[in-house]
């Protein structure tokens, strides 16, 4: 049966001072449609506009209507309102892409809503007659592209409702009868934001025997690596320091691209993973909007169920700010550093495919104005991480202009691709890209940095430079100083907010290893109960460049939920951890994440229901083939001799033998691998490298055997070498005890850049 919405019985006083009922105003929250059809639910921007909406996201296509009943008390003539916006009238752009109509009983209402106002607000829809009873009502979307409704306000009174910006006002909550009184509910710590950092918190606290609670706005765990943004998680989970990559490991996707398919991102698992929790309590679609303080401590949060508007209060000794904005930090009054400008941007990416018919993608003259010269075409059908924008906007106040700038620059770059110039021309064959089509676009969208809350150590660049010890490190980051910048061939016309950024990675970093980032950084150094773990933990802007993603945040919450156990049990404070029970703490730390306890008293044990890793080698948290897992004689490339210009200790594509390879796209590069027979025998030569479209179809390689060349060979190292690990055998051959060969590749004649991993030397 399709639920019925509450309405309330308002009171209205008539000027002549005799009082008079009006008929029942009734307003309608589009979140709590029994139906949603094809428009999605959007609760990233409660903070900016005070309440989840419904986003009419259909790529160009309209999507199917949503639907629900209301009961309409009295027969005749109501004014209609619905809070909306033309979300391009900001910049004054050509046309209403964000048009839809309201639907009662199946028959549209005069009024096309999504077409006035730059800023959220009640649009009217003039009167209009309701018959007494059950009524339908739908929204239905007219164009595909991102129409939006908040609510809709039906009335016989002729004054608008109050258009505030406040979450849920008090006017809503007693139009829709939703108590006052928040529902209570008590834990030992409360983690809000379950992204990477706030499930693997959550799933690590609550195995220490802590009664846990995570608080995730949206239906799906994992953040920006869920299906929803579809970055895929990077950074490694070395075992060199303690086993706090478990719980990461197993909640990771493996994902192949990013973006990736919906299926890769695997949501469903990670839910899974924390559902089967005993002590952890999963509250998917609520946002956490109020939080309560005295004395330095906060004592409680207030979450919006987004769906239902219900609220609930959540009380725990300790809390974790793991939403990336560091929002209830904010909200606390903890100190925080956010800097002016030149911030990370927020990235929207995109898909398309190939159909087997034509495909038309109708004109877009409201999106950004751009042709061939003024995007990256796509590669492999899909626009990656760098389509990022924002580097200078506020990174809360103007999230949604972001991330609707996004959506402009993204369709604008579809238009020229379906519709203009070079990408669009005809040959033969007909129109270039026919029958290609949008699959997906990230309507959330992948915020990389906002504001660092402070902890009793904000770690800096010159820390990771110099390779500084701390005594509490505790989470290896193994990901480069990795920070955004507008890519300056792609600005042009758009110079205020450039929407094509480019990496640049410092060295800093040991990939391979890692950098051991202290405990001190993940609490708060005047919030005397708040933890913090992902993006917006105590660092300064290009510290951040190596810690933001997304294993090394799982990591950080891993240690927050055995930090939160020790502080409960001693009954002390994040700080009092570090400063009273620190080898505590380490002991804690030494417990690989399939051990748990049902609560403080209770002894650890093994859990054999839960995957078991064994520590990690740097070589296999990297990507890498370690040498021990090797036979035969194994050279690497950081024992070749090489000559001319290679660039060393790359990781990018897995797979590699040992640490990393090196590539060069010198002519007069030679790398030179050599070794001396240790006996007799009949040997089969091995080179292995990883293929890479960009890797040289022709790249020469000797063998040269007591100072003469013996063997030359030509292979192509875009493709697979068919041998395990990716060695490619360069034939059988005998040799002698003593006889000195070396294996050179050389840079010479290829067509693409030359690949060096390891040469394998292996009897027969």
């Amino acid at each position: 049966m399709v639920r019925k919405l509450f309405f309330s019985i308002i009171t209205v006083i008539a000027v002549a001072g005799s009082a008079v009922k009006a008929a029942d105003p009734i307003l309608v929250e589009a979140e709590a449609f029994s139906e949603h059809g094809g428009w999605k639910l959007d609760t990233q921007f409660i903070e900016i506009m005070g309440s989840p909406y419904l986003l009419a996201h259909g790529l160009g296509k309209p999507v199917s209507d949503a639907n629900t009943t209301i009961t309409v008390p009295e027969a005749g003539e109501w004014n209609l309102w619905v809070r909306t916006k033309d979300w391009v009238a900001y910049w004054e752009a050509e046309g209403s892409p964000g048009r839809f109509q309201v639907l009662i009983n199946g028959e549209p209402v005069e009024t096309t809503f999504g077409t006035t106002g730059a800023k959220w607000h009640w649009q009217p829809g003039g009167k209009i007659k309701l018959p007494a009873g059950e009524v339908s009502l739908s929204l239905h979307d007219l164009t595909g592209f991102n129409g939006r409704c908040d609510a809709i306000y039906l009335s016989q009174d002729e004054a608008a409702p109050d258009n505030s910006s406040e979450i849920l006002p008090a006017w809503r909550r007693e139009a829709l009868g939703i108590e006052v009184e928040p529902i209570e509910n008590e834990f030992d710590i409360v983690f809000v934001g379950g992204g990477y950092a706030g499930a693997a918190g959550a799933i690590s606290a609550a195995r220490m025997g802590l009664n846990t609670a995570l608080i995730q706005n949206r239906d799906v765990l994992g953040g920006n690596g869920s299906s929803e943004v579809r970055v895929w998680a990077k950074g490694n989970t070395p075992g060199g320091l303690y086993p706090v990559g478990d719980i990461v490991q197993e909640l990771s996707d493996h994902a192949k691209a990013s973006p990736g398919t919906y299926e890769e991102y695997e949501d469903a698992k990670k839910t899974k993973i924390a559902k089967a929790e005993p002590n952890l309590s999963l509250f998917l679609g609520h946002h956490a909007f109020d939080v309560k303080v005295e004395n330095n401590l906060i004592t409680s949060v207030s979450a919006l169920e987004t769906r239902t508007g219900k609220i609930r209060e959540f009380r725990a000794p300790y809390f974790c700010d793991t939403t990336g904005h560091g929002y209830i930090g904010l909200k606390a009054g903890a100190d925080y550093k956010m800097i002016e400008g030149g911030r990370m941007g927020m990235s929207n990416m995109w898909n398309w495919g190939e159909t087997e018919s034509a495909q038309s993608f109708p004109d877009t003259p409201w999106a950004l104005d751009l042709d061939e010269k003024g995007f990256p075409y796509p590669r492999k059908h899909h626009a990656e991480w760098f389509w990022e924008s924002g580097y200078d906007k506020h990174p809360l106040d103007d999230l949604e202009l972001i991330r609707d700038w996004n959506l402009r620059a993204n369709f604008g770059a579809w238009n020229a691709i379906k519709n203009k110039g070079a990408y669009a021309r005809s040959d033969e064959s007909g129109k270039a890209h026919a029958n290609a089509e949008l699959t997906w676009m990230a309507y959330i969208g992948g915020t990389r940095e906002t504001l660092q809350l402070l902890g009793d150590v904000i770690l800096t660049e010159e820390d990771i430079l110099t390779k500084r010890e701390f005594h509490d490190r505790c989470v290896l980051s193994t990901w480069s100083i990795d920070l955004h910048y507008p890519k300056e061939q792609y600005i042009g016309k758009f110079k205020d907010n450039p929407f094509i950024s480019y990496a640049e990675h410092g060295r800093g970093v040991d990939r391979r290893v890692g950098y051991a980032v202290p405990y001190r950084c993940f609490y708060s150094r005047n919030i005397e109960n708040l933890f913090m773990a992902g993006r917006n933990v105590s660092v300064t802007h290009k510290a951040l460049g190596t810690v933001r993603v997304m294993k090394t945040g799982g990591m950080m919450g891993v240690v927050v939920g055995k930090a939160a156990a020790v502080a409960k049990e001693f009954d002390t404070s994040p700080r009092g951890v570090y400063e009273q029970y620190l080898p505590e703490l380490i002991k804690l730390l030494k417990l690989p994440g399939n051990m748990r306890r049902a609560d403080l008293e209770e002894s650890f044990a093994e859990d054999p229901k839960l995957p078991k890793f064994e520590p990690m080698t740097p070589a296999e948290s990297s990507g890498g083939v370690p040498l021990t897992k090797l036979e035969g004689i194994v050279i690497d490339d950081e024992k070749a001799n090489l000559s001319g210009k290679w660039n060393r200790g790359g990781t990018g594509l897995k797979g590699f033998i040992n640490l990393g390879y090196s590539y060069t796209s010198d002519k007069a590069a030679k790398a030179s691998y050599d070794f001396t027979v240790p006996e007799d025998g009949t040997y089969d030569l091995r080179v292995s490298w990883q293929p890479h479209e960009n890797r040289s179809t022709k790249t020469t390689i000797q063998v040269v055997t007591n100072g003469e060349v013996t063997d030359e060979k030509v292979v192509d190292q875009s493709k697979q070498p068919l041998l395990k690990n990716s060695f490619h055998s360069l034939g059988r051959r005998s040799y002698k005890k003593g006889d000195k060969t070396s294996v050179v590749i050389l840079g010479k004649e290829a067509n693409g850049n030359v690949h060096a991993d390891a040469v394998q030397l292996l009897k027969k």
